[in-house]
């Protein structure tokens, strides 16, 4: 693979109760396990951060495909929710959800749309044969 760009992040303190920073400044946040989990969820967690990227990914994905084929997507949004749950074999395991919107076109043809960003976003790319992902078009 020809390397495009490289980010780096780093953990320190106590993981999802310590803190993560990149390099350049522009991430810095405290982390907390999630109540839901038996922590004070004071504070940003992997999953959250993972549904961000994953969104915007997804995202941008989107944009490209419907960009090439010359399709408006101006009104379009993308949604991420990540789900950690144990996997039974004693670790934890990852699912996620995301939600496509693209108001101005007619369900086929958005559903078409992310079916193809699917293929494209490095973060399906990553996932599949992982993780379950879904892709859900949605008018609202």
């Amino acid at each position: 693979m020809d390397v495009l760009y490289t980010a780096e992040a780093l953990s320190t303190g106590a993981g999802r109760n310590g803190r993560v920073t990149t390099p350049d400044g522009r991430l810095a946040l405290d982390m907390a396990v999630p109540k839901d989990m038996g922590g004070s969820g004071e504070g940003s967690n992997p999953e959250q951060l993972f549904a961000a990227g994953y969104a915007a990914c997804f995202h941008s994905a989107l944009q490209g495909v419907a960009r090439a084929q010359k399709v408006a997507i101006a009104d379009s949004s993308v949604g991420a929710r990540v789900h950690i749950g144990p996997n039974g074999d004693g670790g934890y395991g990852l699912a996620v959800e995301l939600e496509v919107v693209i108001p101005e076109l007619p369900h086929d043809q958005a559903q078409a749309l992310a079916d193809a960003a699917h293929q494209v976003c490095p973060y399906s790319n990553a996932t599949r044969g992982n993780i379950d992902v879904t892709v859900t078009v949605t008018d609202d």
